[in-house]
């Protein structure tokens, strides 16, 4: 004997229906078959609604019945040949009657009982088992239309009745002699002692399923949906959640408790005590294996099953020293939940006794929360205990699976994935048989946190990382290019899906959450909205996304201002702007610790030396124990180029001209021919090396006229060319002792300077070629030899290489 059941989006239409009788067919060809079925797609909704509109005079109940009258009308003449609709037809005509007398008396007397409202949504099941009744005789196939409501006794508790299996299991093996090979037979409806129509509740039509099955003692029972089986994850909110091959009773049960809505937890008692196995099919893909719901599954499988969630809940917490050493408050606080019929989702306790915390849907929660209160009120007004404390807007996601016993470290791995993208955990509960982990966060971290756990436990391969980009200048282009160029790589050899989903510039801004295609961005920027800051970080924020590493390639300091609340959110920034390192001191050590705190980064390599390891290189000496006593550097490459450039055969001015034509300057070559940029740079190496130093405690010694400070750019090469005489003194006063000119960083007992100096042959400095730049390290192990980092410290393409490697690091945690 087989028990075959068909959800409402399975016979939803005429069409879905004619899929159905193919499937039934097919199963009495096997051995003799029960079918169940639920209402059409929709139908007990309208009905409940239909029957609440009635009670409030709301007239549009009528309008409502004539929508389902002629839905089921419209099937019956697209499932049956003309020759067959008519007692059908009429069959439905009489139901639909019935239906519209019952909304009158209830439109009448302005009330719906929860016995009226059984009776009312019972027709949905009714109407859709007779439809496929008929479409299977018009087929002439051999069949049986059962009445559930003549085989499943219950009690008279109206909406969700409890089942009486010494009385039921007789009458279906009664009924189901197995002398036709099909059955037909109306899921979610039953009936009470007194012959009333009851309804069996929240996935009514698969329990009577089981019931038949269990009653039949049936080989399997199959549970025909619109999925292929459980899966691993919501599929709706987790793209790469798969189906679930075998999964035993207890974790499919645990699954369905959390928000799994293929099964529901009542549906799989009855098979699991006779120990029959379940399969849940897809109607629309019967090709599909589904997932096997049995007693023991095999231990080889993975040992996390899937992820579920559940919300919006509230989180209700009673919390007093009058608790602790005192018995009864858990079992008062519970019965006054019970008598308020509210159900505890979750609970959990602190081992102080000072506190007690439960999860409770959140339309009970005004109910719970007032009768807890009143249960209390003595020993809140005494002072003992605190009024109860409420949080809304919750859910909760759980681990499960049936092996995670075995396997330690499992609640690590979910804490660590869940803090590194910033969600945080309210509450946790785990059973004694470690079958489930479960986790009270935010209802809108739902889906990020779905994702990250299931990209750690079923997708270990592949970590997705989600970039947003500010500044498309020349290094935000090559950095695009270059991420565009290496994401097949990124994918095959460190298992990264590194995927733009932001860009912005000082005009737009767009936001793709699927991710950009890096071969048109520049249209689809063009066509964004303007660029808001605010926007952007908030739309960032809202997107939720898990591993987001925002990364700045602009010299804005509005930019540098929204890293804050991005890092107080786990958003990671990599920054090639140096306004935030460089800013105020308190700023940049907030900055650092919001990183810390909210398990994030903040890296800005490219602050120095573009490319280079530099500050990578001062972090790994002082975490290794090591102190930095001094650092000599030349830190621009801008500088460099023209110092190495300039020669006295060509004005001065036209050597900047050329460094900024070929990139090497800022937008405004004053900030780097001040020395500021270098400034910054030598603050920020202090800084990472642990000293409290300012800006404004940098000495800069400038080499440049004060007149050549006056005015915009183009004033500022007409100055640079009138005083072409005190660039050349400068250059030939080097050049007659053998030196070469060099803007040097220097730093030593705490002071910092900045200034052009003369470089003898045989200094690390003095051999640097077009933009390198150099950094010396004198520290307590390279005492007499430096440590030296030297290459290339300007250009876009280094530069952007150096953010891309800032982004790896983010990426990797």
């Amino acid at each position: 004997m087989l028990v075959l059941k068909f959800g409402g989006s399975s016979v939803a239409t005429a069409e879905n229906m004619s899929k159905v009788v193919a499937l039934a067919e097919a199963a009495a060809r096997q051995r003799p078959t029960v079918v169940v079925v639920s209402a059409l797609g929709g139908v007990t909704d309208d009905l409940i609604a239909a029957g609440h509109r009635a009670a409030a005079a709301d007239a549009s109940y009528r309008e409502l019945l004539l929508e389902l009258e002629q839905r089921h009308l419209g099937a019956v003449r697209g499932l049956l040949p003309i020759t067959g609709q008519s007692s059908v037809l009429s069959l439905v005509k009489t139901h639909c009657n019935e239906l519209e007398s019952l909304c009158d008396g209830v439109f009448a007397l302005g009330e719906l009982s929860a016995r009226t409202l059984d009776r009312l949504v019972s027709y949905g099941e009714l109407l859709s088992s007779r439809l496929l009744a008929a479409a299977l005789a018009a087929r002439g196939t051999a069949h049986q239309w059962l009445d559930s409501r003549q085989l499943i006794r219950t009690d008279a508790r109206h909406g969700h009745a409890a089942v009486d299996f010494t009385s039921t299991n007789p009458l279906i093996q009664t009924a189901v002699t197995g002398e036709v090979p099909l059955y037909v037979a109306p899921g979610f409806v039953a009936s009470a002692p007194n012959g009333s129509t009851t309804t069996l509740g929240r996935g009514g039509s698969d329990y009577t399923a089981a019931i038949f099955a269990g009653a039949l003692g049936a080989e399997r029972l199959e549970i025909w949906t619109d999925v292929s089986g459980m899966m691993t994850a919501d599929p709706r909110l987790v793209r790469a959640a798969r189906p679930i091959p075998r999964i035993s009773y207890q974790e499919a049960m645990e699954l369905s408790h959390f928000g799994a809505k293929v099964l529901y937890p009542p549906t799989i008692q009855p098979v699991m005590r006779s120990g029959i196995p379940l399969w849940i099919k897809n109607t629309f893909a019967p090709e599909d294996a589904g997932t096997l719901v049995e007693v023991s599954p095999p231990a080889n499988q993975a040992f996390v099953r899937g992820i579920s969630s559940i919300g919006p809940i509230a989180l209700l917490r009673l919390e007093g020293s009058g608790m602790v050493g005192v018995p009864g408050f858990s079992r008062r606080l519970f019965a006054a939940l019970a008598r308020e019929q509210v159900n505890v989702i979750l609970i959990t306790q602190s081992s102080s006794e000072h506190s007690i915390c439960v999860a409770v849907s959140t339309p009970d929660a005004d109910r719970a929360q007032q009768a807890a209160n009143q249960e209390f009120a003595h020993e809140i007004r005494a002072g003992l205990l605190d009024p109860l404390d409420r949080e809304d807007e919750l859910a909760i996601v759980a681990l499960v699976g049936e092996q995670m016993k075995n396997h330690p470290g499992i609640s690590g791995r979910l804490f660590g994935a869940l803090g590194q993208n910033g969600v945080n955990i309210r509450a946790i509960a785990q059973g004694s048989s470690e079958k489930n982990i479960s986790t009270v966060i935010r209802q809108q971290d739902v889906r990020k946190a779905i994702n990250v756990l299931h990209e750690t436990f079923f997708e270990a391969t592949t970590r997705q990382v989600n970039v947003v980009v500010a500044g498309v200048g020349n290094v935000g282009r090559k950095l695009l290019q270059q991420l565009q160029r290496q994401q097949p790589w990124l994918r095959e050899k460190l298992r990264l899906n590194l995927r733009v989903v932001g860009l912005a510039n000082s005009r737009h801004f767009v936001l793709e959450e699927e991710g950009m295609d890096l071969a048109s961005w520049e249209t689809a920027l063009a066509a964004g909205p303007p660029l808001s800051l605010d926007q952007l970080t908030e739309e960032v924020l809202a997107l939720n996304l898990r591993n987001t590493v925002f990364v700045d390639v602009t010299a804005s300091a509005e930019v540098a201002q929204v890293y804050a609340k991005l890092l107080a959110r786990s958003v990671a920034v990599v920054a090639c702007n140096k306004v935030a390192a460089s800013s105020e001191y308190q700023h940049y050590a907030q900055l650092k610790s919001l990183a810390q705190e909210f398990n994030t980064q903040f890296l800005f390599e490219t602050n120095v030396g573009a490319g280079l390891p530099i500050i990578g290189t001062l972090g790994d000496l002082l975490r290794s124990g090591d102190e930095v006593q001094r650092m000599q550097a030349v830190l621009s490459g801008t500088l460099n180029f023209v110092f190495n450039t300039y020669d006295g055969t060509r004005p001065f001015a036209e050597v900047v001209r050329q460094a900024q034509q070929e990139g090497y300057t800022e937008p405004d070559p004053r900030l780097d021919l001040t020395g500021v940029d270098v400034a910054r740079k030598i603050l920020i190496l202090a800084r990472e090396a642990g000293y409290a130093l300012e800006m404004h405690e940098v000495q800069n010694e400038s080499f440049l006229p004060a007149a050549c400070l006056q005015g915009d750019v183009p004033a500022f090469y007409e100055q640079l060319a009138a005083h072409e005489a005190h660039f050349r003194s400068l250059y030939d006063g080097a050049a007659a002792q053998d030196k070469k000119l060099r803007f040097v960083a220097s730093f030593a007992a705490g002071q910092a300077r900045v200034g052009l100096e003369s470089v003898a042959p045989g200094h690390d400095l003095y051999s640097l070629q077009g933009k390198d730049n150099a950094v010396l390290f004198y520290t307590n192990r390279y005492v007499e030899q430096p440590l030296v980092i030297k290459g290339a410290g300007a250009g876009a393409e280094v530069t952007a290489s150096g953010v891309f490697a800032d982004v790896l690091r983010a990426a990797q945690g």
